[in-house]
């Protein structure tokens, strides 16, 4: 296999990182690499994680989107739907893996590879981070699924604003609209959400996937059932050995 997309999980592990793994064009994604990528997303569907960072090599970019000296021999509609397909399963994949997903976003991240930053469930960015859903400037909408996203992030009127003025968006910018949920100093990110990705992982691991899932169900479900599926959480939860074990330990005067 391509080293193209590189897939780091250590045996017992909660933690696992995909890296784009192509710094000499930032990170941009040709083909091989969009196929090499939702293989590996599809694979970890069934992996025993409690998060995934998801990250660029080098320093200079996340992903700078497709690669377009690659993707240009793309011409026709139907080429483009199919190269569409593949990225918007995919990334509806790294959407609804089970626990979640963090982008650690150093330097460039436009294009696509906003839209990949925008299927994570939470980003840390970096202060030389630069989003960008710059699709507008080639004479094209978002085709992987961000403009669903950024609209459920940022609301409709931001959403198209973005969207129109097709502008990069620096780090604290992206904080403030919602976009990024930590912003450090210059090449931090990654070690901020491997901070992030641990403190996760201490917690019970089937925990940390109900409360991705109940979450994700009020995007999808009518109010009252989502609140009837975050109740079939809560009831399994309370008679677990966690909760249990927190009691006993509260009652013994152990916790406060």
């Amino acid at each position: 296999m391509s080293d193209k997309i590189l897939l780091q999980i250590q045996p017992d592990a909660p933690v696992a990182m995909l890296t784009f793994n192509r710094p000499e064009r930032r990170n941009a994604l040709d083909l091989e690499s969009m196929r090499q990528f939702a293989t590996i997303v599809e694979a970890l569907k069934a992996a025993p994680l409690s998060a995934l960072i998801v990250t660029g090599a080098g320093t200079r970019a996340f992903c700078s989107g497709g690669d377009l000296a690659d993707l240009a021999q793309l011409r026709a509609a139907d080429d483009a739907n199919r190269m569409s397909a593949l990225m918007s399963d995919a990334l509806l994949t790294l959407e609804n893996l089970p626990y979640p997903v963090i982008a650690a976003i150093n330097g460039y991240a436009l294009g696509g590879g906003s839209e990949v930053a925008l299927a994570c469930d939470l980003r840390v960015l970096d202060q030389t981070a630069r989003l960008g859903l710059v699709q507008a400037r080639r004479g094209l909408t978002p085709g992987w699924g961000a403009g669903q996203r950024l609209l459920r992030l940022v609301g409709y009127s931001r959403a198209l604003n973005l969207l129109l003025s097709a502008k990069m968006i620096a780090a604290d910018e992206a904080l403030s609209l919602g976009l990024a949920n930590v912003v450090t100093e210059a090449g931090q990110a990654l070690a901020a959400a491997r901070e992030m990705a641990y403190q996760i992982a201490s917690l019970d691991r089937t925990v940390v996937r109900a409360i991705k899932a109940l979450l994700r169900d009020g995007l999808s479900l009518t109010s009252i059932d989502a609140q009837r599926a975050e109740q079939a959480h809560f009831a399994p939860l309370w008679e677990g050995a966690t909760h249990q074990r927190s009691l006993d330990d509260f009652l013994a005067g152990k916790q406060a």
